[in-house]
């Protein structure tokens, strides 16, 4: 079996996108507001991380409209779930190695 230290995902790195990817992963999609709320970051660092997860086709994004109000849907996709369960069991691994 490989390294589960190898196995870790350098996207799931930060703080704030594992929280993005957690909180996607129990909901069925969070607009801009409910992410920056959870996570108690600012507009631009949420967008920042939020950028780099669509990028890496772990999140999709559906913008529309309430009203005349946009309003910026977030959810994961099949990808996205496969490469952070992929990270949660590595890190599940390097846990029980240290019992």
């Amino acid at each position: 079996m490989k390294d589960p230290i190898q196995q870790l995902n350098k996207i799931f790195d930060s703080r704030i996108r594992i929280g993005i990817m957690s909180a996607l992963a129990v909901n069925e999609a969070l607009n801009f507001n409910d992410l920056k709320e959870l996570m108690d970051v600012t507009d631009g660092n949420l967008a920042t991380h939020l950028k780099t997860l669509e990028e890496n086709n772990y999140i999709k994004v559906q913008k529309g409209f309430i009203g005349r109000k946009t309003n910026t849907l977030y959810s994961i996709t099949k990808n996205g779930e496969k490469a952070f369960r992929a990270h949660l069991d590595a890190l599940e691994e390097i846990i029980k190695k240290l019992n």
